[in-house]
């Protein structure tokens, strides 16, 4: 392998480059694979469009629910497209190479959405709460203010947490390998060629980890819980269909997450089977964001009568 090396002051050689695998190292594999992502990128990217167009334009999605939804839009955006282009191009060159700077770029941009977007659901969760067990409050609890700081809170918590696991990659020393048997860089593969110990990363990333999951999990499942005893409580199986009709959505898209998440620990923790891990990993980078505006498309009364109504009037307009 030829890759290129730099010198410190300290006499050891520095990887400037790394050499991504990709998903496989099967020839006639590639081209469908790609044909297969490139659909899968393209229909995430209409539908995250789409919908985050649908509710600028619709004077009936200007709620704090849709509010949520577009900046989940945004993330689920954003998430697709920083690594799916990369994996794509793994498909169709012989040497799928990414800079050392770019390889910290791409995870710190991954870490930061990947968080934020559990932030944004657990956020999500609790305006259905407030929405479902105190409606006479809702308009002054979820304010335009509080929205909006609620988001920020979400992006902050997201930067934090990708400045911390980048800050701690960057203590780390490549001198030997730089092949990363992965299709994206991402924490597990970069410590597997990490020449220096790695204790101090391994112990971040499972107290962050840890962390991350106490303060999205809990909330999500405490709000639920009320909800679900709100519900309960409605005596017309008309009023508890509606009422949970406005949460279907929401609740579908945590299942999708975490059930992955999930999926993906257990993986690794009863198999190192590096193909598994990598199939797992595209669950949560490339099939939930192309999932979420449809779950939310499809599933929310609200979306298919604003589609609807744009329809009819776009209807009016060619007809006049």
């Amino acid at each position: 392998l030829n890759f290129q090396r730099i010198m410190d002051t300290g006499n050891h050689s520095i990887v400037t480059e790394f050499i991504l695998m990709g998903l496989t190292d099967e020839p006639e594999l590639q081209l469908p694979l790609f044909l297969f992502f490139l659909q899968i990128y393209i229909i995430s990217i209409m539908g995250n469009v789409g919908l985050l167009l649908l509710i600028r334009t619709s004077s009936h999605l200007q709620t704090p629910m849709y509010y949520f939804l577009s900046n989940l839009s945004f993330i689920d955006l954003c998430y697709s497209s920083v690594i799916t282009p990369k994996m794509l191009v793994g498909f169709v060159s012989e040497k799928n190479i990414i800079s050392y700077s770019g390889c910290l770029t791409q995870f710190f941009f991954f870490c930061t959405l990947g968080i934020s977007d559990c932030y944004m659901l657990t956020a999500m969760a609790y305006d259905r709460y407030v929405a479902i067990c105190s409606p006479l409050i809702y308009i002054s609890t979820m304010s335009q203010n509080t929205c909006f700081l609620l988001v920020v809170g979400v992006y902050t918590m997201g930067v934090f947490g990708a400045m911390t696991h980048t800050s701690a990659l960057t203590r780390l020393s490549f001198c030997g390998n730089n092949v990363i048997n992965h299709y994206f860089c991402d924490v597990p593969p970069l410590l597997n060629l990490s020449c220096s110990s790695t204790y101090i990363n391994e112990l971040l990333v499972m107290l962050l980890v840890v962390v991350n999951s106490l303060i999205t999990t809990l909330p999500i499942l405490i709000s639920y819980a009320f909800i679900l005893s709100s519900i309960l409580r409605i005596q017309s199986s008309k009023g508890r269909s509606k009422a949970f009709s406005t949460c279907a959505s929401h609740l579908v898209s945590v299942a999708v997450l975490y059930g992955s998440i999930i999926f993906m620990y257990c993986q690794l923790a009863s198999t190192n089977n590096i193909t598994q891990q990598k199939v797992s990993s595209v669950i949560y980078t490339t099939v939930i964001p192309m999932l979420n505006p449809w779950i939310y498309s499809l599933r929310n009364k609200d979306v298919k009568d604003a589609l609807r109504k744009i329809k009819k009037d776009r209807t009016v307009f060619w007809c006049k």
